[in-house]
């Protein structure tokens, strides 16, 4: 699976001057993210964050390490060994609490992670040595081989002085047989050819040591050139895995304004409906106020008809009420009348009745 990222923040990035140890130079322009990342493969936790394509942090945590907070928004931390101190400007103290605890969690898990294999080493090597015991033997090299320079010097030495003696030992009394005398010639030429052999094999084993060396060298050469190689990838790795976290958000951002571009789309178009109703509101708008001034104008008309009915109105019970009174005068009267006229019946039928 490789390294995954487990958190990830906003932060604005700095490093200590490594001139003077105290001052803090920006490595990015802005806020970036900050990936906490976990290596499953070897149990390994790890600070990352990309300006760009340039990774400014790559830190990898571990038990020594210690996050400080120096202000309410901004915490550092040492890293040995890239040599410096990071430090990280948060927006908020919320964002730097929780960088600190997730720091202190991953610090904690880098530790007991260390600690198990630890033991899990110790476990593994304690059998590997009982089981060796006594059966250790030294490496064969060429100096056990062909011996020191030292051994190969006292062993010839005490070769021509053995061969020396043995020819002095010829030129005894006559005795001793001239073919004697060519027989130790014949071992004295042996032994120096064999010196010769041993030699040669020596500058042979001495030139394949050189060699070996060189080899050993360029191996060792090698591994760093590929532990850097992994490195790299690791970094590479890691970056990737923000790159994607970056374009996740990315797209993410994208739809979430594809949706706020439709909802305003929606929204215009919703607007230009309401324009419209606004513009045909308007125009109901005029014609009603254009009635409503004819419907006042009327009303004018109206309120004068109704004032000059109203005095016509008041004219004529002005005028029923004299007529009634004059009715009234005029009924008086012709009760008057009518009781005289009564009366004189009354007497004229009495005068009828009395003739």
């Amino acid at each position: 699976m490789g390294e995954q990222p487990i958190f990830s923040t906003r932060a604005h990035v700095f490093q200590i001057d490594p001139t003077t140890k105290k001052n803090w130079v920006p490595t990015s322009k802005h806020a970036v993210t900050v990936s906490y990342f976990y290596d499953n493969t070897r149990n390994v936790y790890r600070i990352i964050s990309l300006d760009g394509s340039k990774a400014i942090i790559n830190s990898t945590i571990t038990p020594n390490m210690t996050f400080t907070k120096t202000s309410q928004k901004f915490g550092q931390w040492p890293d040995s060994r890239a040599n410096t101190v990071y430090g990280l400007g948060f927006s908020s103290e919320h964002h730097l609490t929780k960088f600190a605890e997730k720091f202190q969690e991953f610090k904690d898990a880098a530790r007991i992670a260390k600690e198990k294999m630890q033991e899990k080493m110790e476990l593994t090597s304690t059998p590997s040595q009982e089981s060796a015991g006594g059966d250790l033997q030294s490496p064969l090299t060429p100096e056990s081989i062909n011996g020191t320079d030292d051994e190969r010097s006292i062993q010839d030495v005490t070769q021509d002085s053995d061969a020396r003696a043995e020819i002095n030992q010829s030129s005894l009394p006559f005795t001793h047989s001239t073919t004697i005398g060519k027989h130790w010639e014949s071992e004295l030429a042996t032994l120096k050819t064999n010196n010769a052999k041993l030699t040669a094999a020596l500058l042979e084993s001495t030139a394949n040591v050189k060699q070996w060396k060189q080899q050993l060298t360029a191996y060792q050469d090698e591994a760093e050139r590929l532990h850097k190689r992994v490195s790299e990838l690791e970094c590479l790795s890691g970056q990737a895995n923000v790159l994607k976290t970056h374009k996740t958000e990315l797209n993410r951002t994208i739809e979430e304004l594809e949706a706020q571009m439709k909802d305003k789309e929606e929204e215009i178009e919703r607007l230009k409906k309401d324009i419209e109703g606004a513009k045909e509101l308007e125009t109901q708008r005029d014609t009603l106020s254009q009635q409503l001034q004819e419907v006042e104008t009327r009303n004018r008309d109206l309120v004068e008809q109704l004032a000059d009915f109203e005095q016509r109105l008041e004219k004529s019970q002005n005028e029923q009420g004299v007529f009634r009174n004059n009715l009234k005068t005029l009924l008086e009267i012709l009760d008057g009348k009518i009781f005289e006229l009564t009366e004189l019946r009354d007497n004229l039928a009495k005068l009828i009745e009395g003739s």
